[in-house]
């Protein structure tokens, strides 16, 4: 199949500055809606990497997330919700982004075009072959992340390439590859916009599956969220309420806090 740039073609919409903010609006979401139809049509590809992910993970491997620009953003979202919603220790899994802290919030010339960073970044975490690493890159082109998962193919380490072009360059050096086809952008060129949902989408259905296949969900419940505030908290005394059949809430709450997580408490 030939590479097509889909992510940079011409939006299908036109003459946007001559919209009203209701037309906008509604043209935007039109477009957005085709957003989860394409991430179903790749259900297949995201099945086969969770399954390498898991695999990894319950053999005492880590994952990694790297992008650059939007993409990078996401994967350090994705990774830094996953510690207080499942309980995760810091570094079992963790996004990596051109530019390093700066470029969380922030542009950093030319980061993404680095083509020898990406593995340095990578090995501040001493990675190596127990490990997987996910490249996220919209076009599937940035040098970046195509020159780390080269590295990685190098030092055998099991690699996933997320793009939202068919055939782009990072899923040919990648081990497994995920490819959304999301088609143009509203605004021509702006991938945080469809291709940044997509990758989203897919980013919450690999940790979500994940940790759920590891044990980390019970039911339909977080029962390894950190106890971090009093929402989680809240939450937590809630389950315990309702698993232990307590209806004192704060009977519950004190039995929570004695064993300080859901997991300690409901494996006794």
């Amino acid at each position: 199949m030939e590479y097509k740039k889909t992510t940079e073609s011409e939006s299908g919409y036109h003459h946007l500055e001559k919209m009203s903010v209701s037309e906008l609006l509604y043209n935007i979401n039109k477009e957005d809606e085709t957003v989860a139809s394409a991430v179903k049509l790749a259900i297949p590809q995201i099945t086969i990497a969770v399954e390498k992910i898991v695999e990894k993970m319950q053999a005492g491997g880590r994952l990694f997330y790297i992008g650059a620009g939007t993409s990078g953003r996401l994967g350090i979202l994705d990774a830094s919700e996953c510690e207080p919603t499942f309980g995760l220790p810091e570094g079992i899994i963790t996004g990596v982004i051109a530019g390093g802290r700066k470029a969380i919030t922030a542009p950093v010339e030319f980061a993404e075009d680095d083509i020898t960073q990406g593995w340095l970044d990578l090995n501040k975490f001493s990675i190596c072959n127990k490990d997987i690493v996910v490249g996220i890159s919209a076009g599937g082109y940035t040098p970046y992340v195509l020159a780390a998962l080269q590295k990685c193919m190098e030092n055998k380490i099991i690699t996933v390439a997320i793009s939202c072009n068919a055939n782009s360059p990072i899923s040919k050096v990648a081990s497994h590859k995920i490819e959304v086809i999301v088609g143009p952008e509203f605004i021509t060129g702006s991938t945080r916009m469809k291709s940044g949902t997509a990758q989203k989408m897919v980013l919450n259905m690999i940790s979500s599956s994940a940790m759920i296949l590891q044990g980390y969900v019970e039911n339909n419940k977080m029962i390894n969220m950190a106890l971090t505030n009093n929402k989680l908290i809240d939450r937590a005394v809630k389950i315990v309420m309702e698993k232990m059949q307590i209806s004192d809430y704060e009977t519950a709450k004190t039995l929570l806090l004695q064993n300080g997580s859901l997991k300690k408490l409901f494996t006794k």
